[in-house]
Formats: structure tokens, C-alpha cells, sequence
């Protein structure tokens, strides 16, 4: 026995000296574990559906303007309980806007804004928080509003 070890540590052939039982046990071991990681990713409970917004309308001019916000998950179904926040980005306004969403996923808010000096257009930056203790995420950026000048 201590001379096939001494052969089989001497040996630099890699794969080619190793027993055929342990090659098929090695794929065998590789495929049984990628079907397992494959049912693994398809349980649902573990999913999670990124969160979007949908402004109306989407380009304003500057003052007062009622906006109108539809938070919509992965299939673009309305998502209720979400929180909107609508903030100054390139164009400003006073404070912070927040709404929640109703049931059919749409928030609605009032925003005071204006373009900043020598610029004839800006952004509002719009955020949203999930509902609590949902499989909700927003990673992405959502869909800015446009402040154009008229």
C-alpha cells in the first residue's frame, strides 16, 4: 500500500492517474449539486421584484404642478403601501414631497418647483420605500421628472 502511495504522489499526469472510480464520483458530485442550486433559485419565497415609478406627467414647466406617481412591480402591476418620495435634483424645490400609494399603486402629490438660475431646464429626483415586510426592493433609479422652461 505505502508503495502506491509513493507511485501516486509521484505521479504528474493530473487526472489521467487518478482512479476511475473517483473521476465518475467527482462529475457525479458536480451535476447532483448544479440540479440542487438549480431548484434552489427557483423557490419563489426567496424572489424578490425590483419596484419602478411611473410619473404623470413627466416633463413640467415650472410652479405649482399636481403629479400623479404609479409605483408598478416586475409584471407592472400597482404595488399598495409604497412610500413616493419626490426630492430636487437638478431643479428645485422647497423641502421634501412624500405620498403613499393606494391600492392601485398610485400616489399622488403636490410640488412647488422651479429651474435654477441660468438654467433653462432641471430634474426632480423621484424614491420609493417598499412596503414593509414585503419581497419589494427599488435598487435602481426611477424615472426622473423633467422641468423645462417655457
Amino acid at each position: 500500500m505505502f508503495d502506491e502511495l509513493e507511485r501516486f504522489a509521484g505521479d504528474d499526469r493530473a487526472i489521467e492517474g487518478l482512479p476511475i472510480r473517483l473521476v465518475i464520483a467527482l462529475v457525479v458530485g458536480v451535476a447532483t449539486m448544479s440540479v440542487m442550486l438549480n431548484m434552489l433559485s427557483g423557490v419563489q419565497g426567496l424572489a424578490v421584484s425590483e419596484l419602478d415609478v411611473r410619473p404623470t406627467p413627466d416633463v413640467v414647466e415650472p410652479g405649482e404642478r399636481e403629479l400623479e406617481l404609479v409605483v408598478v412591480d416586475d409584471d407592472g402591476d400597482g404595488v399598495e403601501g409604497a412610500t413616493v418620495i419626490v426630492k430636487d435634483g437638478s431643479a428645485e424645490m422647497e423641502g421634501v414631497v412624500t405620498a403613499k400609494s393606494d391600492a392601485n399603486g398610485v400616489a399622488s402629490v403636490t410640488v412647488d418647483v422651479d429651474t435654477r438660475a441660468n438654467q433653462e431646464t432641471g430634474t426632480l429626483v423621484v424614491d420609493v420605500k417598499p412596503p414593509s415586510g414585503s419581497q419589494y426592493v427599488d435598487r435602481r433609479a426611477n424615472t426622473d421628472i423633467l422641468v423645462v422652461e417655457a
